[in-house]
């Protein structure tokens, strides 16, 4: 599905841009959504990659990332494209990253141990309590005294940070936001005060991004709190879902962003799992109600947030790409597995190019203000896989890795202007 705003008004248009002396401004806004959510994502900027003649999303204007979205948006602007992104998550035929899915599935096993040496202590003052106090000593108590031993997150996120920094400091990409060369912030709340921090803005540029992706994917329940300056933070959605006013407060023209997180319409696949219980949804029992519930919240705030950036932001065109609400696939596939991530990447990329395709009559104009054209071979081809492009790569060393970006780079200096995000 498309959400779709057009600007009133293109300050900069095609022509312009032609004339080399400024080039629309492109910004990437890519939300949270857990490790499915993420390959969903992947699956959308890969169709988006493919289908848009002289947009190189290596090379955009401004980035934003949240939680699983962080990583993506961070490996962009690291000169990751989606192809080798694809190879690393999808076909695992890189020469560059291999992923294990087990290392973001770790137990907290010294969390555990942690709450658990507080057990001793709690139950000698339960006791003493209801021996000489036992007015005070109430059962109604239990749950608060003792919910301290319950651990805050399930899983090990210090083993992620590892793997996301190992990523960045190899073959010339970088885990210091200074030294990117284009804005990229990711987004974390501060548990303790409820606030949204953009790792990566002044203040927090110093903060390496592996950390602050850590920090912006750690969904409470399922890892535990980061703390980074003596302050503990959580999942950036917490506050909102894609942030995309990170990046309109750029000064950007246009926007592109990803959502993988909508609600699931079961009355539009009664053929679909439990939608054929009489119970709907609920007949998935509590695991289908409370993600049902996580999903209504998300997306009705981001509703609400683009109905408002289409007010404060009038003349900045917004896509945003979102999963189809009758997707019964994406709703009932484990938000946190990793053993469905080819089949949600094929169905993202196709879902995206679908989009593109029944709005390309609307979408032709707009993306020829910015200088964009639509690839009619790939939009108009409905059996495409993603698995398509991803002709094997010619193996590199890490030293010819460096060497092939630092040509690119040269290359990029010496280009015009209006070609700075054309593909090559």
């Amino acid at each position: 599905m498309l959400l779709l705003h057009q600007a009133r008004n293109r300050p900069r248009t095609s022509a312009t841009a032609r004339s080399g002396t400024q080039a629309p401004k492109i910004g990437l806004a890519v939300a949270g959504g857990g490790p499915i959510g993420g390959m969903y994502e992947l699956g959308a900027l890969r169709a988006l990659d493919e289908a848009l003649d002289g947009l190189d999303l290596t090379r955009l204007d401004c980035y934003v990332g949240v939680s699983s979205g962080a990583f993506l948006a961070a490996g962009l602007v690291n000169r990751m494209s989606t192809a080798q992104m694809c190879r690393i998550f999808i076909t695992g035929t890189s020469d560059d990253v291999e992923f294990r899915p087990e290392t973001f599935l770790r137990p907290a096993i010294l969390e555990y141990l942690r709450r658990a040496s507080n057990l001793p202590r709690l139950v000698a003052d339960w006791w003493r309590e209801l021996l000489f106090a036992p007015g005070e000593a109430r059962w109604a108590d239990l749950i608060t005294r003792f919910g301290g031993l319950v651990p805050t997150g399930l899983f090990d996120n210090s083993e992620v940070e590892r793997f996301l920094r190992e990523v960045f400091e190899r073959r010339g990409r970088s885990n210091d936001f200074r030294e990117l060369g284009r804005p990229l912030y990711v987004v974390a709340v501060d548990l303790d005060s409820g606030e949204a921090v953009r790792f990566g803005s002044p203040g927090w540029e110093d903060v390496p991004i592996s950390h602050a992706i850590q920090a912006s994917a750690a969904l409470p329940g399922l890892y535990p709190p980061v703390q980074i300056r003596n302050r503990h933070f959580v999942d950036g959605a917490l506050r909102r879902t894609m942030h995309a006013s990170v990046v309109l407060d750029q000064g950007i023209d246009l926007l592109l962003g990803v959502n993988p997180l909508v609600p699931f319409d079961a009355s539009l696949t009664p053929q679909h799992g439990a939608a054929c219980d009489p119970r709907g949804l609920a007949g998935g029992g509590l695991p289908a109600v409370l993600s049902q519930t996580f999903r209504t919240m998300l997306q009705s705030r981001m509703e609400i947030g683009l109905a408002k950036y289409a007010q404060q932001y009038p003349d900045v065109d917004q896509l945003v790409f979102e999963p189809n609400a009758d997707d019964g696939e994406m709703f009932y596939t484990n938000l946190f597995s990793f053993s469905s991530r080819h089949q949600v990447c094929q169905l993202a990329y196709r879902n995206t190019l679908a989009d593109l395709r029944r709005r390309a009559d609307t979408l032709r104009p707009l993306l020829a203000a910015h200088g964009i054209q639509l690839r009619e071979e790939i939009v108009n081809d409905p059996q495409r896989s993603i698995l398509d492009g991803l002709d094997e790569p010619p193996r590199m060393t890490d030293a010819t890795a460096r060497l092939h970006r630092a040509l690119d780079d040269v290359a990029q200096m010496v280009a015009s202007p209006n070609t700075r995000r054309t593909r090559r």
